[in-house]
């Protein structure tokens, strides 16, 4: 018995030793905390998406606490109302926010294209990428397998006749869809905007007739229409300038003339413009 308390004793004397150091070190080198961040980190709506350039919505909190000049305006899930609300915290001026709405360059559903194998395996467009480079006849294609619609926390993301489509009335302009795109189909652009190229093919003009019917082949028929100069077709893809179609006189005139339809014209209002 003797002996085993000899052995006890010491173990125990050292553990209370090293609670006590480790008491004193937590207490002693404690990082105090801006009492401004959880209250800011309220605010935030809990996306985690990085449209705001830091790592996730405590990133921006601790940024806009301990950094002079961070604007407030930087969270497009949140929007205006996010916005107001940091600014009457950090006491500094309101700043707008650019709301942003996920489009899909992609329209070559089962009705314009098909696949060219049968995919049996992982319900990923990652893993279906790696595989066979892609599944559809177009190798710019929408896989359809759904990545982009398990990362959106909005329900904005469906799959029909087998590509994705985005239902920008529900869409926080947050990003993680772009990212999750292998094909890098989808990008964010501001909501006010009416007018996308729905095509992401940079083949030839015949070599991609042949796969999708609804794809762009490089007629330049857009480009020649469009007075201003805001839609240019590089790489035998049709590419808008969105910073001069404001000043559009006949908008809606590079659809019009689009051969195939792949240029589309449309309201895409995101959530927070829906009253």
């Amino acid at each position: 018995m003797n002996e085993i308390l000899t052995a006890v004793i010491p173990v125990v004397v050292i553990g209370i030793i090293c609670a006590a150091v480790l008491v004193a070190a937590s207490k002693i080198m404690a990082v105090k905390e801006n009492e401004k961040i959880p209250e800011i980190r309220e605010c935030l709506p809990g996306a985690n998406c990085g449209a705001c350039g830091f790592a996730g919505c405590d990133g921006y909190a601790k940024a806009l606490a301990e950094t002079e000049g961070t604007a407030t305006n930087l969270c497009v899930p949140g929007g205006d109302s996010v916005s107001r609300k940091l600014s009457e915290i950090l006491g500094v001026e309101f700043e707008d926010v650019v709301e942003k709405v996920a489009v899909v360059h992609c329209s070559g559903d089962c009705n314009f294209t098909q696949d060219r194998v049968e995919y049996s395996g992982i319900e990923s467009c990652a893993a279906a990428k790696q595989i066979f480079g892609s599944k559809g006849d177009c190798s710019y294609g929408c896989l359809g397998l759904g990545d982009c619609l398990s990362v959106c926390p909005n329900n904005a993301v469906c799959i029909e006749n087998g590509i994705a489509h985005i239902n920008t009335k529900l869409c926080i302009g947050c990003g993680l869809c772009t990212k999750a795109c292998p094909n890098h189909l989808i990008s964010l652009m501001d909501d006010v905007e009416r007018v996308i190229v729905s095509c992401s093919n940079k083949d030839k003009g015949a070599v991609t007739r042949k796969v999708c019917s609804n794809g762009c082949i490089g007629c330049k028929k857009c480009e020649k229409a469009c007075s201003l100069g805001a839609i240019k077709v590089t790489d035998n893809l049709a590419q808008i300038d969105y910073t001069k179609c404001p000043d559009c006189e006949d908008f809606g005139a590079c659809a019009r003339v689009c051969t195939t339809g792949c240029i589309v014209i449309s309201d895409f209002s995101g959530v927070h413009r829906v009253k």
